[in-house]
């Protein structure tokens, strides 16, 4: 029996850390989204909006940014579930969004991901 614990215990703690989010793992990830976005202190928008603040935000509210209809119109706030979900595939998520990405496919590169994004409040600071 102290061995089906024990070894319960161990496969339940390995899960757990695959599970685990790296933020410095996402930081590398992000930099495929460069291209489009940036986040941080003094971030701008580029061909896609600023990421500062994203996780509690609406869709398609950052100011300046040119949405399109169907982002301002998702009624999404972005959270990570709805995150994980758009950056696998972002026009299945959106219908008519203008993002044009293939998506991340890996969970573990989500989650971490998520943690690189999630570091930076709406202003840019950690």
């Amino acid at each position: 029996m102290r061995k089906l614990v024990l070894g319960l215990f161990v496969l339940a703690a390995g899960v757990t850390s695959a599970q685990a989010q790296d933020a410095a793992k996402g930081e590398q990830i992000f930099k495929q989204c460069l291209v489009c976005h940036s986040i941080g202190p003094g971030a701008k928008n580029k061909v896609g909006p600023v990421l500062n603040g994203l996780f509690g935000r609406k869709s398609g509210t950052i100011e300046g940014f040119n949405y399109s209809e169907a982002n301002k119109n998702s009624g999404i706030t972005w959270n990570e579930d709805v995150f994980r979900v758009y950056i696998k595939d972002p026009k299945a998520k959106i219908p008519g969004t203008k993002m044009i990405f293939a998506g991340v496919k890996n969970d573990q590169q989500i989650s971490d991901l998520i943690a690189f994004i999630k570091q930076f409040k709406a202003d840019g600071s950690k």
